[in-house]
């Protein structure tokens, strides 16, 4: 089983969001699940990349050609995969994911998350997504979601196929749990 992993890129965040993600990884390599990302090698990206290496675990990585700079991928991925666009790098990650995991990030990562959430919605995949509330990073978001379903433009269901976690061991429990019963 892969999870993705969308995050940022930025060093620049309080330690506590790093830690924390790194306890994520140490976690999914323990369970013996592969992680799939955009192969930084700096922020949310890097501290999970460097906790699943820690473990042992598999760490797939993709990235654009432009991305293969000096600093900016990692090192410690299991397989680098390179693309000619962002767009094949979004494809790629969620072909070879059984689920995705949302850390804090900026407009990037909420990029991914809205891409990902909307095809889930739509019905085009059936992969769990999960928002890794970190310290209340996502309550605005939240927030943001539930006041879209107050004023009639997301159903309640679209708003449930969400997860929302503040630990890493739930939510994996989340994502193990319905990765494995839902198909492509």
């Amino acid at each position: 089983m892969k999870f993705c992993l969308f995050g940022a890129s930025s060093d620049k965040a309080a330690p506590y969001y790093y830690e924390k993600t790194a306890e994520l990884g140490r976690e999914m390599a323990r369970r013996g699940i592969g992680m799939v990302f955009g192969g930084g090698a700096t922020g949310m990206m890097g501290a999970a990349c460097r906790a699943v290496s820690l473990e042992g675990g598999e760490i797939i990585g993709i990235a654009p050609h432009f991305f293969n700079k000096q600093g900016v991928l990692s090192d410690e991925c299991t397989e680098l995969i390179f693309t000619d666009t962002m767009r094949q790098r979004k494809q790629l990650m969620e072909e070879l994911s059984d689920g995705f995991i949302v850390t804090p990030g900026g407009i990037g990562t909420l990029e991914e998350f809205f891409e990902i959430y909307t095809l889930l919605q739509l019905g085009r995949h059936q992969k769990p997504v999960a928002l890794y509330n970190i310290g209340g990073y996502y309550d605005s978001l939240i927030s943001l979601l539930r006041h879209t379903v107050s004023e009639g433009f997301l159903s309640e269901e679209c708003l449930s196929l969400l997860g929302i976690f503040e630990e890493p061991e739930d939510l994996l429990d989340y994502l193990s749990s319905r990765a494995g019963s839902k198909g492509e």
